[in-house]
This record gives structure tokens, C-alpha cells and sequence, in this order.
């Protein structure tokens, strides 16, 4: 159901409606502001006003991990380590550790 095979970590996850919308909402707002930046880089804006914008994505980009993260936590974390899956902590670190990176 929620476990199938795939590209990237042999998972998937199904959402719920909701989550979904959102996390894509955000995903196209990052998006926009990528194009964004790259629209000022072309018309070669002065570089702290891109900086600026930079730093933007990046708040977006790390706001949509924490969501993602804590969305996560609260369904595949919680639900594996109810059913014993104790590995599933192992895997959370990891991918926190390379968040912090």
C-alpha cells in the first residue's frame, strides 16, 4: 500500500489530498522563484539583489523540508516503529544528517 518499488528508495507514499496540494503548491512557488532568479541573472541585476532572492529559495526550499519531515515523522516514522520496523530510526538519522549538512 504505501510500500511499493520505485527509482529513488525502493518506497513510495501515498498522501492524503491535502498534504499533497500543499507540498505541490510550494513546490511551484520555489520553482517560480528560481525562475525568477534566473530571469535577473539573464538581465544581469545587480548581485546582491539576486543574493537576496537566493536566500529567498532557500527559506522556501528549507520551510518545504520541514513540513515534509515532520509529515513524515508523523506517518511512516511513527507507523514503522509501532510495527517494531526499529531500522526505520537508522534511516531518519541519516537523511536528518544530510539535511544538516
Amino acid at each position: 500500500m504505501e510500500e511499493e518499488k520505485s527509482c529513488c528508495s525502493h518506497k513510495t507514499k501515498e498522501r492524503s489530498e491535502k498534504e499533497y496540494k500543499d507540498l505541490i503548491h510550494r513546490l511551484n512557488r520555489i520553482e517560480g522563484q528560481i525562475r525568477g532568479i534566473k530571469g535577473m541573472v539573464e538581465k544581469n541585476a545587480y548581485c546582491t539583489d539576486i543574493l537576496t532572492q537566493v536566500a529567498a529559495a532557500n527559506a522556501a526550499l528549507n520551510s518545504f523540508n520541514k513540513v515534509l519531515l515532520a509529515n513524515h515523522i508523523r506517518t511512516c516514522v511513527a507507523r514503522d516503529i509501532r510495527e517494531g520496523k526499529d531500522e526505520t530510526i537508522d534511516e531518519l538519522v541519516v537523511t536528518l544528517q544530510k539535511l544538516m549538512r
